[in-house]
């Protein structure tokens, strides 16, 4: 049975698969490469953006609009949805959640827009959160405040062969203090408070893999989480990272490998590693 409180999202943090799983409704971001424009899943992939920032060609991504997001309230409506409960990545980063809330305000139906200050699987552990808490007969509200509480007690670290494409959309804010010497180091960066920010230097890409290892492992501590070992391009130390978690974090609740998707590839550049700890 569909249920009566949609959920919303985009496709920075929610997958295809998870989408079905979930039953979440999408809104795709943009994807410029060259002159072309492209939905993301639709028809840019992060092979694709991978490829093309290998040769040095041009990529940049937009917001959906505002009219996207009013176009998918309501159709949910008339579906039979009574609310709409949307959730998406840090509005320090994109103006993603603001055309989401914009939307909102005309729509037919409440929505209830949730900024969830994190990225990727970030975001997508927070949407999990709420379909749960609907499946479970929540209100728009209650489901809000779960989205909030989980990505509020998750973290987001991640490693970045060179920051040069951080650098040139912008989404660095203080990391860009890092960009002078980052031919000499592979920085270490985190998500905290919905912006990206730098965490340590580590000389070697060896030494760097180590220390994200050891972060996560703190970070888990023995709670039982949720983990997300994501990479661009870097499908096979990603397989070795999710190993020695799921060895050595205490709970693991579920582990995920996935490929970040082209909009957030386009801004972290083949080689990226991340991990996600989410207490479940």
């Amino acid at each position: 049975m569909a249920r009566l409180i949609a959920l919303v999202s985009d496709s920075t943090s929610v997958d295809q698969e998870m989408a079905k799983r979930l039953d979440v409704i999408v809104v795709p971001l943009k994807v410029v490469i060259g002159a072309s424009s492209y939905d993301e899943d639709a028809a840019a992939s992060p092979e694709s953006v991978a490829a093309a920032l290998e040769q040095r060609s041009p990529v940049s991504t937009s917001r959906p609009p505002p009219e996207a997001f009013l176009r998918e309230y309501e159709k949910a409506a008339k579906a039979g949805a009574e609310a709409i409960v949307s959730i998406h990545l840090s509005g320090e980063v994109s103006g993603t959640y603001e055309s989401a809330e914009l939307a909102g305000r005309d729509a037919s139906i409440p929505v209830v827009t949730v900024d969830s200050r994190h990225l990727g699987m970030g975001t997508g552990f927070a949407v999990e959160a709420a379909a749960a808490a609907l499946d479970a007969g929540a209100s728009a509200e209650t489901a809000a405040d779960v989205a909030r509480e989980r990505a509020a007690a998750t973290t987001a670290l991640f490693y970045v062969d060179t920051l040069e494409f951080l650098r040139r959309g912008g989404r660095v804010g203080v990391a860009a203090a890092l960009v002078g010497s980052a031919l000499a180091v592979k920085p270490l960066l985190k998500v905290e408070d919905g912006r990206i920010v730098p965490l340590e230097k580590v000389r070697t890409s060896g030494k760097a893999l180590i220390r994200l290892e050891e972060l996560a492992v703190t970070a888990a501590g023995r709670q039982p989480v949720d983990i997300a070992v994501s990479h661009l391009a870097n499908a096979e130390r990603a397989d070795m990272l999710a190993r020695r978690l799921r060895e050595r974090v205490h709970d693991v609740h579920d582990l995920v490998v996935n490929q970040v998707g082209a909009v957030i590839g386009a801004h972290v550049g083949p080689g990226m590693l991340a991990v996600v700890i989410s207490p479940h």
